[in-house]
């Protein structure tokens, strides 16, 4: 047995000296130290031995195995070394020749639009404020004075995953889960961007996912006055110092009294054209004053706490601020749409 281990260690060590590649230098260790591999046959008759010889001829066994392996490991970097040292020959660099321009990536249209808001709204004393786009019925719709079976849910058709779990159809639950944190105590200023999810029929105009922004004001003495007064100094940011907004009477479940805004157009200055449809305004956003159940189910007295909020979707703002007239470009992926929007505008 000791005769066939140092055969053995002989032949490893030979064929090893000979590998000329990777390949065959693990098909050598995997030969001769795999757990086929005629050392361990070898081992296996140690069972045969006396007591006296099995610990001898164990440790010669263990003495093969590391040269064995210290054989193949000095010749694996030797070979490693080699291929590298062939491959930088093979890929030598010409440093005199032109280089090829490298091409920087920008912005997406939604990320400035979205930094953009979130910019202006810093500045006037709001916070960003972010939650989770898998949402509970309780805070999507109820909270927000939705309870169910309310026919107003019918306007946002939602992606439920269970019958209490669904994908958030806006931003509105950061707002009541914000409200609720604080335990009726005052002042909240924040906004909230973030992804939606509604069952809709993706065209020019409409897609299943999009992204809003949502504000939220509560604090004492809030009124319409300083609902409007924001909305102007975001149009005029936005859109440009001329722009003017109108609010206009209409029904949201969670604001009372509740408006939509317009911007005048900025392609006809209001005088009306095809873009506007005639009017000189263009629909932007939703708002209205936060209603008195919304703030209530919050912890907060409606008796001494008032609050305005609205919201707006990031595409349409996008769309309007550059003129883009189909809502799937910003989802495509095309290079020669998103490269008009440089890091540099």
């Amino acid at each position: 047995m000791q005769d066939r281990l140092k055969e053995l260690q002989q032949e490893a060590l030979t064929s090893v000296e000979k590998a000329e590649n990777l390949k065959e230098l693990n098909d050598i260790r995997v030969s001769y130290l795999g757990k086929k591999g005629p050392i361990t046959e070898v081992l296996k008759g140690m069972g045969k031995l006396s007591a006296e010889e099995r610990p001898k001829m164990g440790a010669l066994a263990n003495e093969v195995r590391d040269s064995i392996s210290s054989a193949i490991e000095e010749k694996q970097e030797k070979l490693e070394r080699a291929a590298v040292e062939q491959k930088l020959a093979e890929e030598t660099i010409d440093v005199t020749l032109p280089g090829s321009p490298v091409r920087t990536g920008t912005h997406h249209a939604l990320t400035k639009i979205v930094e953009e808001i979130e910019d202006l709204f810093i500045g006037m004393g709001y916070s960003v404020a972010e939650g989770y786009e898998v949402e509970s019925d309780y805070y999507n719709f109820e909270a927000l004075n939705l309870p169910k079976g309310h026919p107003a849910r019918d306007m946002q058709d939602s992606f439920y995953i269970t019958e209490e779990t669904l994908l958030r159809t806006h931003t509105s639950p950061v707002q009541a889960r914000t409200m609720e944190a604080n335990e009726g105590k005052g002042p909240v200023k924040i906004i909230c961007p973030g992804k939606v999810y509604r069952r809709d029929n993706d065209d020019a105009t409409h897609s299943h996912q999009f992204m809003q922004i949502e504000g939220l004001v509560v604090a004492e003495g809030i009124s319409m006055a300083d609902l409007k007064g924001t909305l102007e100094v975001f149009a005029k940011k936005m859109f440009g110092e001329e722009r003017e907004i109108r609010l206009r009477p209409s029904f949201f479940p969670f604001t009372e009294p509740s408006v939509e805004v317009d911007i005048s157009c900025k392609i006809c200055g209001g005088k009306g054209c095809s873009v506007c449809k005639g009017t000189g305004w263009i629909e932007v956003l939703g708002a209205g004053m936060v209603h008195p159940h919304v703030l209530e189910m919050a912890g907060y007295d409606p008796k001494k706490y008032t609050g305005f909020a609205f919201g707006m979707g990031v595409e349409r703002i996008a769309m309007l601020k550059y003129g883009i007239d189909d809502i799937r470009h910003f989802y495509t992926n095309d290079i020669r749409f998103l490269k008009q929007f440089s890091v540099q505008e």
